[in-house]
């Protein structure tokens, strides 16, 4: 009887040791799980910020270059794509074409030297380069999140019990590789002066 005794002690001791570490990694994916959530929200809200700051931007370019509109109702379409993304993967998606019409914006700004001589727009280019540093280091926070979490995901013993638990593998938010340079915005060094 002592025996069954000790025996059971042995078995209650080992069920409560596996439960607490069922716990703490449980607590530990739901952390890293939020913590991916939060660097989510991070990138979201400086990707609004940028898009917040394009229809100042568009309607500076648009008082001088009225005729630049396909180039105008791009980047605005990219906007509004970017603006509805809600997962890494269609951001990544929106992002890559808001990108692409910036830089034709760019190539049309280059053709109005007097728009960019105008303080409020050069104002709205620094701004949006702000923006564009913001999204950068946004972006690596929430990558090394996800690379903590997914990492977590697949190390034993939790990758057992993860899938079991409702946890999955968080997306990255990647850049494509065109996407990787940045556009060369070149104010001059003196505004352009028109000759008589």
């Amino acid at each position: 009887m002592k025996n069954i005794g000790i025996l059971l002690v042995a078995v209650i001791a080992i069920v409560a040791i596996i439960g607490l570490a069922l716990a703490g990694t449980y607590n530990g994916l739901v952390a890293q799980d939020q913590a991916v959530k939060a660097g989510w929200a991070q990138v979201e809200n400086q990707l609004k910020r940028r898009t917040d700051l394009i229809p100042n931007l568009v309607e500076s370019v648009k008082g001088f270059a009225a005729q630049e509109k396909t180039v105008i109702g791009q980047v605005t379409d990219a906007r509004a794509k970017l603006a509805g993304a809600t997962t890494p993967a269609e951001a990544k998606a929106a992002n890559a074409d808001l990108n692409s019409a910036l830089s034709r914006l760019l190539v049309v700004v280059e053709a109005y030297p007097q728009l960019k001589s105008d303080q409020n727009f050069r104002d709205l280019m620094y701004e949006l380069a702000g923006t564009e540093n913001r999204i950068a280091v946004a972006r690596a926070d929430y990558n090394a999140d996800v690379e903590v979490y997914n990492t977590s995901l697949r190390s034993f013993p939790t990758v057992l019990i993860a899938g079991t638990l409702g946890f999955a593998p968080a997306e990255f938010f990647e850049v494509e590789a065109k996407d990787t340079g940045v556009p060369k915005v070149d104010f001059g060094t003196a505004p352009a002066t028109s000759t008589p």
